[in-house]
């Protein structure tokens, strides 16, 4: 499928984005096993390029991707920048294009004006589906810790990235009387959460496929945090609906949806329309009884060091057998294909 090729680590455009999906001495061992890496110098990348440059990588400016060689794998973790520039390599990166998101048809044209391929880092998986690498753990602890701190008022925005030791300590204030419920519990994401949680000495309830099936609205509303942690890649039974921020007798009065599928037909949180950010991390959905809402899309960027190391690592043996091909990477490309598929050639042109 894939021939013989480097690795181009492109900068992020999203100036909140400090996170990569490659460090320095994951680099290094890629380069060692002759794959030659190039970076692109980035102000926010939570590694400087020094770093880079003493592992043996090829150096080049900000947003030089697209005049990359053609067998080069531009890689990157959110849609790249210059927006309107058709994309001609093989990228990989989060595309978050195949379930209907906001931008995915968009996105797909650009594919396809460009006659390049996305190998989306969300599909890749092994034999039976499960995804090899992910964010979810430090999303999910991230996501817990911001609500934990919040119902305690405590959490000061601007939010800003955190080490997490930094974080641990500002949990570390345990309080009687909270009550949490994490969903998605087993998941990276939910074990995430669950161990936040656990640092803030907050009880948690513990659901996931088995507890959601048949849903206990009262008992969900029982809590005082609700961590949604769920990726779900087909419609199902909300967990949370309009009517449900209308009852008096709710507890529940912050939600953190670490998820944040809002505009995907698989949401299951469909009670809000519009993510928070950094800048306004909380909204509040509802006056009376309260309810706040935290759903930002790129939480294992506030902890940027530790969520790319672990991810870098995991990453890394993919990355690897890349210019080669391989399995997992050729389940990508047929995601890709798949999608491209869903859609006419007038709407991949037209739509967006």
């Amino acid at each position: 499928m894939l021939t013989r090729a480097g690795i181009w680590l492109r900068r992020e455009a999203a100036p909140s984005e400090q996170r990569t999906p490659l460090v320095p001495g994951d680099a290094a061992k890629l380069i060692a096993e002759g794959v030659p890496v190039t970076v692109e110098e980035s102000a926010n990348r939570s590694f400087p390029i020094d770093e880079y440059a003493a592992a043996g990588c090829h150096v080049v400016p900000a947003d030089t991707w697209p005049d990359a060689p053609p067998t080069e794998v531009i890689l990157g973790l959110k849609e790249p920048s210059l927006a309107s520039t058709p994309l001609a390599h093989r990228h990989v990166f989060f595309g978050h294009a195949y379930k209907g998101q906001d931008g995915g048809p968009a996105l797909l044209r650009r594919f396809a004006e460009g006659g390049g391929t996305l190998l989306d880092l969300e599909y890749l998986t092994d034999e039976a589906g499960r995804r090899v690498v992910a964010f979810g753990f430090w999303a999910g602890y991230v996501g817990a810790a911001l609500a934990v701190l919040h119902f305690r008022g405590q959490l000061a925005a601007p939010l800003g990235s955190l080490t997490r030791p930094d974080l641990d300590r500002r949990l570390s204030c345990t309080r009687e009387g909270e009550k949490a419920l994490v969903v998605g519990a087993l998941g990276r994401s939910g074990r995430g959460a669950c161990e936040a949680l656990a640092t803030a000495g907050v009880p948690t309830t513990q659901w996931d496929v088995d507890e959601t099936r048949q849903l206990d609205r009262a008992a969900l509303l029982d809590h005082d945090i609700l961590v949604n942690t769920v990726f779900a890649s087909e419609p199902g039974t909300p967990f949370l609906v309009a009517d449900d921020l209308k009852r008096g007798s709710r507890r529940l009065s912050v939600v953190s949806d670490v998820t944040c599928d809002v505009a995907s037909a698989c949401n299951r949180l469909p009670i809000y329309d519009r993510v928070t950010d950094w800048t306004v991390p909380v909204r509040r959905l509802v006056a009376a009884p309260p309810l706040d809402l935290i759903a930002i899309d790129n939480l294992p960027s506030l902890l940027p060091k530790e969520s790319s190391t672990a991810f870098s690592a995991g990453l890394l043996p993919y990355l690897a057998v890349l210019p080669r091909g391989g399995a997992v990477w050729t389940r990508c490309e047929e995601h890709f294909h798949h999608a491209r598929a869903l859609l006419t050639g007038d709407q991949v042109r037209n739509h967006g």
